[in-house]
């Protein structure tokens, strides 16, 4: 059985005028894979503005992670949340990191989320198995310490079981100005 995201079923979504799907599911896995990080990073941004899209898919590869950073910062920026940039875009790729080192999927996905008083930022995997925050022995090791970064500096973090994976996602405080 084919896990989150795993299942290449565009050619049964439909289309909108210009040809493109009208679901927001985005490329099929082939043609997603085949994509280097500047052509999917055109193909996603208008996307992850847009409310109405679900998620963006991006292959399990490591360079995803940078992708991933820019994505958000970009979508943070359109949506004039300049004070949550550095923190979106640090626990945005320990995130994604997260994904592409554990879950072992062929594609992620990215979603973002507004509603008044805060931002979620979720990433997506075709695993079930729920992250763990495990404090690493040694404070010199360079990995084991992405968790901990997500649970010090968002105001509240968690993973949700999928019906093909789980999503792991963060949550900002957002200062909402009056008038907006």
């Amino acid at each position: 059985m084919a896990g989150w995201g795993e299942a290449d079923q565009t050619a049964h979504r439909p289309k909108d005028g210009a040809g493109q799907d009208a679901t927001g599911g985005g490329l099929a896995l082939a043609e997603l894979e085949r994509l280097t990080a500047a052509e999917l990073e055109r193909a996603s941004l208008g996307r992850l503005r847009d409310p109405a899209v679900d998620e963006v898919r991006l292959p399990s590869r490591p360079e995803s992670a940078g992708l991933a950073r820019r994505l958000v910062l970009s979508v943070l920026q359109c949506w004039e949340l300049h004070q949550h940039l550095e923190v979106g875009e640090l626990l945005t790729g320990e995130l994604v990191a997260n994904a592409v080192r554990h879950a072992g999927g062929r594609t992620i996905g990215l979603k973002l989320c507004r509603r008044p008083g805060w931002l979620r930022v979720e990433v997506r995997d075709s695993s079930r198995a729920l992250p763990c925050l495990i404090v690493a022995s040694e404070p010199c090791h360079e990995t084991g310490h992405g968790l901990i970064l997500v649970d010090v500096l968002s105001d509240r973090w968690g993973a949700d079981l999928l019906p093909r994976g789980k999503g792991v996602w963060f949550e900002l405080r957002v200062r909402e100005r009056a008038g907006h």
